[in-house]
């Protein structure tokens, strides 16, 4: 039995769950990403309390790691950082775009749709006409690593023409106004917490940890912060 906490503010979704091993537990969400920092530890409260649990009984805190929001980013890995430091516990960080591309692949196999020759290209909007991107074979391996891709000056070698390219995430409607020759399949998918929570466990059984002290969220873009990770006193 692995006891994790896992937590995501990448995007404008926010979410906290406890899961027992892969499966949830309980799970609160929030969809303002204006109040992402104010709604993560009353959250993480809330769960101990629903479930009667001591947070020192986690074996292990999962984050989404980014790329996504700068402050979005920072809010979700200080406090998870400073959990595993209080608490002595590993830290586990799954990319975001990972996590969306894995509800897409989960998804059509829920669905029953033949996809062995698909690729899954998840796509966080970065503003204007920028996204932070991936490409990922049906295994979640890379094809392509994540990345800031301004979707004007894609590269013509960047999707293989051979396949059927499944995109997703709220960037996939800037690519919807391009005339691209790519068979393009456009998934309305929302990923959620439970996905979040199966690759968690999944890097928690191979024991996928990270080191504390040089972790950083994956920005894909450069950033630069004074920031220091503060204590989690409230929650313990």
């Amino acid at each position: 039995m692995a006891l994790l906490l896992s937590i995501d503010t990448a995007t404008e979704y926010a979410g906290v769950c406890i899961s027992n091993n892969a499966d949830v537990l309980s799970v609160e969400e929030s969809e303002d990403q204006k109040n992402h920092g104010a709604f993560i530890q009353p959250a993480i409260q809330k769960l101990a309390k629903q479930l009667n649990i001591q947070l020192k009984e986690l074996d292990a805190i999962v984050v989404s790691g980014g790329p996504g929001s700068y402050t979005g980013l920072r809010v979700a890995l200080s406090t998870a950082k400073g959990l595993c430091y209080a608490l002595q516990k590993p830290l586990i960080m799954i990319n975001t775009l990972e996590v969306m591309a894995y509800a897409s692949i989960n998804e059509l196999t829920k669905s029953q749709i033949p996809f062995d020759d698909y690729l899954f290209c998840p796509m966080i909007d970065a503003r204007r006409m920028e996204v932070f991107t991936a490409v990922f074979d049906k295994e979640l391996k890379h094809i392509h690593q994540p990345l800031a891709l301004v979707l004007t000056e894609i590269p013509t070698d960047f999707f293989d023409r051979d396949k059927t390219i499944v995109v997703s995430g709220n960037g996939s409607k800037k690519l919807q106004n391009l005339n691209l020759e790519q068979k393009l399949l456009f998934q309305k998918i929302i990923y959620n917490m439970q996905n979040l929570a199966t690759l968690g466990f999944k890097a928690f059984d191979q024991q996928h940890f990270k080191e504390l002290a040089y972790s950083e969220p994956i920005y894909v873009k450069e950033f630069f912060s004074t920031t220091s990770v503060g204590k989690i006193k409230n929650l313990l």
